[in-house]
Formats: structure tokens, sequence, C-alpha cells
């Protein structure tokens, strides 16, 4: 299905690895043209080089900062849109802060997580929304987690920000909508790729253990991929979503109940 993404200015938060290149690889697929994001200069080049060879570097634009602060935030979305031209979506994509399971969480670590994952999806967004709503066009995508959608033993501080994500998300939609720009979100499962926890898991001392768990937990028995993320935000971000706003996709093999 051609989805009419050519040519569309896409900026991702969190793209040079995992779940936000799997979403960079599957617009860039579809002829879009993409601005990276992340905090790692180094990985970042990496993978923009990668990119560049096989879609072609003038679809592709990049700059490293901290996707958590609204400074670096603003200056990346403002270099984005003087070189490379006015975006036509977002991906919210940055997340994860590692904390303990249960209540013995200290201050810094809720707050870490906070900004992590609740915060720069919000900063981003309101970038975002304020440039596309501007136009009367546009479309925006937070990556969450079905640990926002159900307790699913994950740490306190992550449920509880993916789900606040989910939230605001929808509340978003309802302000965004009615100037043009539509705001959903996806819910991941586990997404297996080089260098992710799901990785470490699968080939770790408790392979064995962890593939009984995929068993009984995942009715297609399998973990899911960047790529199909990818593919699912590469629907929502186009005009072939037209009519959906303030959705929430869980992209996790049928694993929530």
């Amino acid at each position: 299905m051609d989805l009419n993404l050519k040519s569309k200015i896409i900026f991702i938060a969190g793209a040079s690895r995992g779940i936000g290149l799997g979403i960079a690889e599957g617009l860039l697929a579809e002829g879009a043209k993409v601005a990276l994001t992340a905090r790692g200069a180094e990985t970042l080049e990496k993978t923009y080089a990668a990119l560049a060879e096989k879609y072609g570097a003038a679809n592709l634009w990049r700059m490293a900062g901290d996707m958590t602060q609204t400074a670096d935030i603003e200056r990346a979305l403002d270099a984005c849109e003087a070189q490379f031209g006015p975006i036509d979506g977002a991906v919210a994509n940055v997340g994860i802060s590692p904390s303990p399971l249960g209540v013995h969480v200290t201050d810094d670590q809720w707050d870490q997580g906070l900004d992590q994952n609740l915060n720069a999806a919000f900063r981003l967004a309101r970038g975002a929304i304020k440039r596309m709503e501007t136009r009367k066009r546009g479309a925006l995508v937070f990556i969450s987690s079905i640990a926002g959608v159900d307790t699913m033993g994950s740490a306190l501080i992550y449920g509880a920000t993916k789900a606040g994500v989910n939230h605001m998300s929808k509340a978003l939609s309802r302000f965004a909508g009615r100037t043009g720009v539509r705001v959903n979100t996806i819910c991941p499962g586990n997404i297996i790729f080089p260098g992710g926890s799901w990785e470490a898991n699968a080939n770790g001392p408790r392979a064995e253990a962890w593939a009984r768990w995929l068993k009984r937990e995942v009715p297609l028995n399998r973990y899911g991929t960047p790529e199909e993320i990818g593919a699912a935000a590469a629907f929502l971000l186009s005009d072939k979503a037209s009519f959906i706003n303030g959705a929430t996709l869980v992209v996790d093999g049928g694993q929530t109940r």
C-alpha cells in the first residue's frame, strides 16, 4: 500500500537505534524524509551514514541533543525546519529510566523516570504541535508501552509515566484535532533488537525460562520487531489514517488481556 508519505518530513526523537530506527526505516521506505535526533552523537552519526547510503542523504537530516529537555528539543525543531523544511509529523520515542520494581524508589529515580518518559513526550508534543497547527495539518505519534495499559510487573515509575503518556495523547488529540493535527499513540509489547533488553533476555543465562514465559504470555509466541512498530507508525502518520485521532494502538502479539 502506498501511504502517500513521499517527501513528507517526519521528525523523530530517539531515532538512532531500536524502535526509533525501525520507524525511521519504515518512513524512508515509504518515500518520506526523516529528521533523526538522539542523545548520543556517535551512534547517531553511524545510523545517519547507514541510512544515507541506503536511502540517500537528501532524504535525511540529523542533530544530536538531549531530547528530554525543552532547549534541545526547540533547537532541533528550529534547525530542522530552517534547513530541511516544515515538519509534517513527529514521533516522540524517548523513554525508559531504570529503577527498582517496587516502592523503594528514590526521589531522584522517580524524577528521572518522570522526565524521561512523560515530560520529554510532552515537550516534543508542545514544540511539534505548535508548529504544525499553524499550517492546519500534521500528525504526532507517541511511543508508549503496554506497561501503561496494564500492570505487568514493570518498574512503578515506568508504568505510571507510560499510562500518563496514553492519557496525555487522548487529551491532546481533542485540542490539536481542532487545528487539523492528529495525535495517536502506539503501545509496543516486547520488541527485540540488537543491544536491547529483550535480546539480552532471549540470549542470556535464563533464555529457556524466558522462552517458556513468551509461550505462556504472548499468543503469537514470539517477540515483535522494530520494523513492525515502524509500519504501524508510518500508517498513523500518513493520510491513510486521516480519521484516526486519539487512538491507542497496542502492538504486542496479543499479550495484554
